[in-house]
């Protein structure tokens, strides 16, 4: 037997731990995943995978065990800008996306590899710029790729919580360019136009909007740049389910006496419900691990979004790793938790093998 995996199939500890560790060794910022796609592709090869890098760079790897659904587990490789030293500590092991979201896409790795009594298809996808405003590699995935009966979007969830949703976002460039003038003149000023438009979008939100809700929208400034003759200012708007978009963006740019207002980005909330077939799936895991699964909305927004706009199928987002520590100094996934997201993910998969096959889906997945 290999040493990958035990006698029983399943992927061994030092293998799923190397694995991570190897992942986070490689600096994969948005924009320049590709050293870590190529090694993926080799990694999934070895483990048993029909590997490929699709044509925005995507990793997609598949393994066929028999007649069944197809599911697919998708995580993303990209992490925020920043090298972080790897090293273990105190069971922990610190990296630039070992939260975010390195750590979940190699647990799912190691699940599918594992999960050696489930049949039907596989597919493994690792996503380019999933951190970037246009989330560029979800939406190839979506647009080429026959959907599958069932998704498993890799986030930090924490190992005995599941993510039934996450608030849409839409992203707004405001740009303005006025006259030069003397500071003293009465007249309106790029600067002072930048701060106006701000200042607008928080009226028309309201006094309860926040980002500490999942039914409210709360709205974030990303970049200002500004000077008397010209200013762009960037704002991010995270928006709950049947949130009025268009409206939003239509008033917004009625209360802008200059300047150009583009929507760069919008999606809209998702969420499922408690019965959906992949959250009874994973919480049936984390039940055989002994602990009382976690229900949890989020107020941020993940690839999830991007599929659901498509795809109407069973669907949740889990994955080990504490979510505070998103984009942190000092992130670090604890060793303990990384391997029972591994074992929560092997059972969901054996239990979503139960799934009936949608007749449009029985070709499965294009490769």
């Amino acid at each position: 037997m290999s040493r990958r995996f035990t006698t029983t199939g399943s992927v061994t500890e030092t293998y799923a731990v190397g694995l991570l560790r190897n992942m986070l060794e490689i600096p994969s910022a948005s924009y320049h995943e590709g050293d870590l796609a190529d090694y993926l592709v080799g990694a999934l090869t070895d483990l048993g995978f029909r590997a490929h890098i699709d044509k925005v760079g995507n990793v997609v790897g598949v393994i066929e065990r028999g007649d069944g659904p197809t599911v697919m587990l998708l995580g993303h490789l990209d992490t925020v800008p920043g090298v972080l030293p790897v090293r273990p500590m105190d069971g922990r092991l610190y990296g630039r996306g070992a939260v975010d979201a390195k750590g979940p896409l190699a647990a799912m790795i190691c699940a599918a590899a594992g999960a050696v009594d489930f049949r039907g298809r596989l597919v493994v996808v690792g996503v380019v710029e999933e951190e970037t405003p246009r989330s560029r590699g979800a939406m190839a995935i979506r647009a080429t790729h026959e959907r599958p009966d069932a998704l498993i979007v890799g986030e930090p969830s924490g190992w005995s919580s599941v993510v039934l949703g996450y608030k849409g976002k839409l992203d707004l460039r405001y740009t303005v360019r006025c006259p030069a003038t003397h500071p003293s003149n009465p007249a309106p000023k790029a600067s002072e136009l930048a701060v106006a438009c701000w200042n607008a979008l928080v009226d028309l939100l309201g006094p309860d909007a926040g980002h500490g809700r999942f039914d409210q929208p709360g709205a974030t400034l990303t970049r200002l740049d500004a000077d008397l003759t010209t200013a762009t200012v960037e704002l991010s708007v995270r928006v709950p389910p049947a949130f009025d978009v268009d409206a939003l963006v239509r008033e917004l740019r009625h209360r802008l006496p200059a300047g150009d207002l583009d929507v760069l980005n919008s999606v809209a909330a998702c969420r499922v419900g408690r019965a959906d077939p992949v959250v009874r799936a994973v919480t049936s895991g984390i039940r055989r691990l002994r602990a009382q699964p976690r229900l949890v909305l989020k107020t941020a927004t993940s690839d999830m979004n991007t599929l659901a706009e498509s795809w109407d199928i069973p669907m949740a987002t889990y994955g080990p790793g504490d979510s505070t520590l998103d984009h942190a100094d000092d992130e670090h996934i604890m060793l303990s938790d990384y391997r029972r997201g591994i074992d929560v993910l092997t059972i969901a998969i054996s239990e979503l093998a139960r799934l009936p096959v949608h007749p449009r889906h029985r070709k499965g997945v294009s490769t």
